[in-house]
């Protein structure tokens, strides 16, 4: 949990994937990287399967991954660090 502005401030992170193209593992995956590390810092952890090739990852409504611009999966240590400048 992170302090900000005197508050105590959870996460919410949001996996957008391709279900076409059976992105499901890299969702799933990355989202046990992040539930244990984080723990109870997160608030949500949604996977939204989608199409068209998409794979995104956002936190707090702040989209800090899209493979659709990047041309690849992300690392996880680049969404942890995503995470962190928030």
């Amino acid at each position: 949990m992170w302090i900000y502005d005197d508050k105590e401030v959870c996460v919410n992170i949001q996996i957008i994937y391709c279900s076409d193209w059976s992105y499901e593992k890299e969702a799933a995956g990355l989202a046990v990287q992040l539930m244990e590390y984080y723990k109870q810092d997160i608030n949500t952890m949604q996977l939204v399967p989608s199409d068209g090739g998409r794979f995104e990852v956002s936190v707090n409504d702040h989209l800090i991954f899209s493979k659709l611009e990047e041309d690849r999966f992300p690392e996880y240590k680049e969404i942890k660090k995503g995470i962190q400048l928030l």
